[in-house]
């Protein structure tokens, strides 16, 4: 049945997802406008075009770890899933606006577990849902780094005796494909998981035919939200992204976009959700290192780090607060 309650959170939920696109925008678009191939509102409409079409690209596995892989979908109420929405939204704004590259992603996680022990304690978690995923905030950050310096490494073995000006021009042609492939990696991963909250609802409300899937109403406005929020950008995380944790040149650009792309379609292809921010640092880093060690601010990085270790509790124990006040105020 639906109800204005069912309306409210799916607008919320969309309202998550455009706040994912504008606070993951700089993910996007970080190395191609901080090497200059790019203006920044060029950027994040080759960006937002790329985040919407993905759906065309990728399957649905994401959707589904997050819709029925991390808590029973038999637990999942209206003020479970209200609290998640309250507990990612929140911390999403404080990092924004805080300028931090915190992962909306594991936001969205935390809140969600969080939110599922208030309604029905420890019984309501998939351990192994919830373990491949915190897995992931080590694995991907590790994936992206590995893989940007073997490509930096074989890049400069291949361009060894090119004309450096030839080099920089071709290597700014072939940005634009890498920042493609990363916004589409980014599109995949990142909108699928406001298609599981919002198809795990429906589930709830008995409007899935008894089964979970997602719609294609549901993927459709959930890829368009993401879209429309990174046309907005995140200026803040793009500067830190950008240029704070290393210099990037345009050759840099491109294996990093290159890595963090394919940490990202081989995470969605296994329906992991992982971080796109945690993903692109580590490949960032890994360019950074391949010139030396010394190239990497690593103070700012190590900033970024321990947000991410935040990131899952804080967001968890907000939407804690967040479901008991929803019941003490009745307002679901």
């Amino acid at each position: 049945m639906v109800t204005f309650a069912l309306l409210f959170l799916v607008a919320v939920a969309l309202l998550f997802d455009f706040l994912n696109g504008l606070h993951d925008a700089a993910n996007s678009i970080a190395t191609i406008v901080s090497t200059r191939v790019l203006s920044p509102q060029y950027a994040v409409i080759w960006a937002a075009f790329f985040n919407f079409i993905a759906f065309a690209v990728f399957g649905l596995n994401v959707a589904a770890t997050v819709g029925s892989g991390i808590v029973d979908p038999a637990v999942i109420t209206d003020q479970v899933i209200f609290a998640a929405l309250t507990g990612a939204i929140c911390w999403n704004v404080v990092t924004w606006l805080a300028g931090i590259p915190s992962s909306s992603s594991h936001a969205l996680i935390g809140a969600l577990v969080g939110a599922g022990i208030a309604s029905s304690g420890l019984r309501a978690i998939k351990w192994g849902g919830l373990g491949k995923t915190i897995a992931a905030i080590v694995v991907s950050p590790a994936t992206g780094f590995v893989l940007a310096l073997i490509l930096v490494l074989i890049v400069s073995w291949l361009f060894v005796r090119s004309n450096p000006l030839k080099a920089d021009r071709f290597f700014r042609r072939v940005q634009f494909l890498s920042a493609s492939a990363y916004s589409l990696g980014h599109g995949g991963n990142d909108a699928q998981k406001t298609m599981g909250i919002i198809a795990v609802l429906l589930f709830a409300h008995g409007l899935s035919g008894g089964s979970f899937h997602v719609p294609l109403w549901v993927v459709l406005s959930c890829q368009a939200a993401m879209a429309l929020g990174t046309l907005f950008g995140g200026w803040r995380i793009v500067r830190t992204m950008g240029s704070r944790i290393t210099h990037l040149t345009p050759v840099q650009g491109v294996c990093a976009e290159t890595a963090g792309a394919l940490t990202l379609f081989m995470a969605t292809y296994m329906g992991i959700p992982v971080s796109t921010t945690h993903t692109i640092t580590g490949a960032i880093v890994g360019v950074g290192a391949a010139r030396r060690v010394s190239a990497v601010r690593w103070n700012v990085a190590r900033s970024i780090v321990v947000a991410w270790i935040l990131t899952m509790p804080a967001a968890g124990a907000i939407a804690v607060g967040a479901f008991y006040l929803a019941g003490a105020s009745g307002l679901l």
